[in-house]
């Protein structure tokens, strides 16, 4: 669940103009998906056993196979960036724009808007890439935001550690508790770390990827950022509610 009145104070003041790369990035994913075959909205892509093979098709053309990408399929060499701007169903879009929105108006802040959307492209295809280099022989097809997220998230816990979050942990009973950035970044990224050693060869979440991603977001922030000075964000900032 979200403080949405936080998260938009915080948002808002988090960049001098918006956080505008972060606002078109969640503009772009929510139109891409509204005309595609997936949104159920666009009645161009047809109904019943069409509208299943519109969408197959949809997710062929523009998403990850990493079969096709490491043997070197001409087709499938974009599709590291592509696969960032298509996703598999409403539940998944919007998941991964909550975090996006939380999350990276106030890294875009730090990085500057030029250099957050080059980073923010960057984590995402380098994290499908990570998958399908691990992944070398499989035909599934990998779709959505999830890495380039992630990298958001590890570049937000090196930046801005002791900024509180509001968390709801499922093991407390849901209960509402609020503890330091890096205490739930670190908790979720190690979910991520177990899920991925313990997943199989079927379809599923590709947990890799959002350790990939992860992990090449926090060394790029350490990198770019660890002589300077990390900003404390506002108080508004941290009231957002995130669910690991």
């Amino acid at each position: 669940m979200i403080d949405w009145r936080g998260a938009a104070l915080g948002a808002w003041r988090g960049a001098r103009n918006g956080p505008t790369v972060t606002y078109a990035l969640i503009a772009a994913c929510v139109l891409l998906f509204a005309v595609s075959p997936v949104s159920g909205l666009n009645p161009a892509h047809g109904t019943g056993d069409g509208l299943l093979a519109a969408q197959s098709a949809y997710f062929q053309r523009w998403g990850v196979i990493p079969a096709d990408l490491t043997q070197g399929e001409p087709r499938a060499l974009l599709t590291p960036l592509t696969a960032l701007f298509v996703h598999g169903s409403w539940l998944h879009l919007l998941g991964n724009m909550l975090f996006l929105y939380v999350f990276g108006a106030m890294a875009e802040e730090r990085m500057g808007a030029v250099t957050f959307g080059l980073f923010y492209l960057s984590c995402g295809a380098l994290a499908l890439l990570g998958y399908a280099v691990a992944h070398a022989d499989s035909a599934q097809t990998l779709v959505g935001a999830s890495g380039a997220i992630s990298g958001v998230l590890g570049a937000f816990l090196f930046l801005f550690p002791r900024a509180r979050v509001t968390s709801l942990f499922p093991f407390l009973f849901f209960l509402p508790l609020r503890f330091p950035a890096w205490i739930v970044l670190v908790f979720w990224f190690v979910l991520q770390w177990l899920a991925a050693r313990s997943a199989g060869s079927g379809p599923g979440v590709a947990y890799l990827a959002h350790v990939v991603g992860f992990a090449l977001g926090f060394v790029f922030a350490w990198a770019r950022y660890r002589g300077a000075d990390r900003v404390k964000p506002p108080a508004a900032a941290t009231e957002g509610e995130s669910q690991p």
